[in-house]
């Protein structure tokens, strides 16, 4: 029997891979780097075009976001932050610059492919306060109480255990650290086989929570003030969010 969950990791691990690979063959290519996303709701062009502009060209095309959580994180001078699938690196590289040398920016990937781009992006940006390390969203290797802000764009839908990535995100964050997530989410309205009529898992959107049970599964990891917050339609009764929430200091 097909083990259901294992099989999923795998086919988004390969799409991601192969977005990877894509950007790395296309910066040396004839054409230059083309993004891998070319929706108006998924990729570079959610992103300032400042912001763009500071980073380099594969950064900006890796993008497979639905959203940008470093502009509502509100990072501060001297945080750490966590950017949990951060791909080629967008969100950690603008988040090392936030935070400024005094501060640091994890980047966490299941994805060699996307991890060994992440790096060369790290070089050509000349940004040093930043680590990128190997792991799956659901088990950080990091200790806890490590970070003050996790941030995350459009990742945790594809995880099939987001109870055990909620518990993760609250246990490495320090008392009254915060979470700054880009995620899609679906109407209260809509069954999980509607969700998945709407497009696949890899997609971004059969796995995604609705907005309920988005709020029950932080609330349950022991986050308070959850606020999610829909900023685009991706798809019909489907959603671009931004969530916040916090672990209390108690």
């Amino acid at each position: 029997m097909s083990d259901q969950p294992t099989d999923l990791r795998e086919t988004v691990r390969q799409r991601y891979a192969a977005a990877a690979v894509q950007v790395a063959e296309g910066s040396t290519g004839c054409c230059g780097t083309e993004p891998v996303e070319v929706d108006d709701n998924f990729g570079g062009a959610l992103y300032a075009a400042d912001e763009r502009a500071a980073l380099p060209a594969e950064a900006v095309a890796a993008s497979l976001g639905c959203g940008n959580p470093t502009a509502v994180a509100d990072l501060h001078e001297g945080e750490r932050v966590l950017d949990l699938g951060s791909g080629g690196g967008i969100d950690v590289l603008l988040s090392a610059r936030r935070v400024g040398p005094t501060g640091k920016a994890y980047g966490l990937d299941m994805t060699e492919e996307m991890l060994a781009l992440a790096l060369t992006n790290q070089k050509k940006a000349g940004v040093t306060n930043v680590e990128f390390l190997k792991g799956t969203i659901e088990s950080v290797p990091l200790p806890a109480n490590t970070v003050d802000v996790v941030i995350s764009n459009c990742v945790i839908n594809l995880s099939t255990d987001k109870d055990a990535v909620f518990a993760e995100m609250f246990r490495v964050l320090v008392p009254g650290g915060r979470i700054g997530v880009s995620d899609v989410v679906a109407d209260d309205t809509l069954t999980p086989a509607q969700r998945a009529e709407r497009g696949d898992h890899v997609g971004c959107i059969a796995g995604a929570l609705s907005f309920a049970e988005y709020r029950r599964g932080l609330e349950a990891a022991g986050f308070t003030g959850v606020e999610i917050t829909p900023t685009h339609t991706v798809a019909d009764s489907m959603r671009s969010a931004i969530v916040r929430a916090t672990k209390p200091t108690g």
